[in-house]
């Protein structure tokens, strides 16, 4: 599938939720998560990060929708072009669900699967680093959605990326890596322990291989976890329900965007993590 073809498909499935975004529930938050041993490819040194994110998720009457955008400052030990100082990365996510079963009217859950959903989005990233990298991502494929309090989503992508590499030495400027599988699990499951409440949450992705990168090298499957453990501070400590948490995280992730035999592709990066829902 051609690029135009799958932007068409991720086109389709947004256009036909259009005229119906009445939002029927809502919840948006603004985030902060630090951590001081991510890693960059190529980058020997840990990296330490602080990344304010803003959230939006809500549902309409046959879908619902996904926005993030995360902000990441990093230490001097990732930095800037031309600078001492750490470099400044955007980062944002889209996905829109258009929920099956409440478009034809039917029920299509089976076993622990509620409803079936055909998923699109996007993402796009600039980081003004030396590699200077614009990241232009497309993705469209079928969501199941499972039978449990919050949610769990397993989903399959078909996926196309491009990026640029602001380095001297790249064989490519801009490259359009060649299409690929993603397997994408993402949940949000509150739970109580002990009287508290809690609530478990994070997202894995698996993608496979893209060809070759900018510098003819082939790429690798990449596997990237990012998950948190939360505690409603707001509920305990002013009886005011999912307004502010407080807890830790951890990303874990392999072969970042693909890289293999380097310093820097493998992750293993605790955070603290906080959020204020309004």
């Amino acid at each position: 599938m051609k690029l135009h073809k799958l932007a068409t498909a991720v086109t389709t499935v947004l256009a036909l939720s259009a005229p119906l975004q009445a939002a029927t529930w809502s919840d948006t938050f603004v985030g902060y998560r630090y951590g001081s041993d991510f890693t960059e490819p190529n980058n020997p040194e840990k990296v330490s990060k602080n990344i304010v994110q803003l959230t939006h998720a809500s549902g309409y009457s046959l879908g619902q929708n996904y926005f993030n955008l995360d902000v990441l400052k990093s230490g001097s030990e990732d930095p800037a072009s031309g600078s001492s100082d750490g470099a400044t990365e955007f980062y944002l996510a889209y996905r829109h669900q258009l929920h099956l079963g409440k478009l034809f009217d039917t029920d299509l859950g089976f076993g622990p699967v509620k409803d079936v959903a055909l998923t699109a989005g996007f993402d796009l990233n600039t980081k003004n680093s030396a590699f200077a990298p614009r990241k232009r991502f497309l993705a469209v494929g079928p969501t199941l959605k499972f039978d449990v309090p919050g949610f769990l989503d397993l989903s399959l992508f078909y996926a196309y990326e491009s990026n640029h590499c602001g380095l001297a030495f790249c064989t490519h400027k801009d490259l359009s890596f060649d299409p690929y599988y993603q397997i994408n699990l993402a949940w949000g499951l509150p739970f109580e322990a002990a009287g508290l409440p809690l609530k478990f949450q994070g997202f894995t992705n698996y993608n496979g291989a893209k060809g070759k990168d900018y510098f003819n090298n082939e790429t690798k499957p990449e596997h990237l976890l990012r998950t948190s453990l939360m505690l409603d501070v707001g509920q305990l400590a002013f009886n005011k329900k999912n307004t502010f948490w407080v807890g830790v995280g951890y990303e874990y992730w392999r072969n970042k965007y693909g890289n293999h035999g380097k310093p820097g592709v493998d992750t293993d990066a605790p955070t603290l993590n906080m959020e204020w829902h309004f």
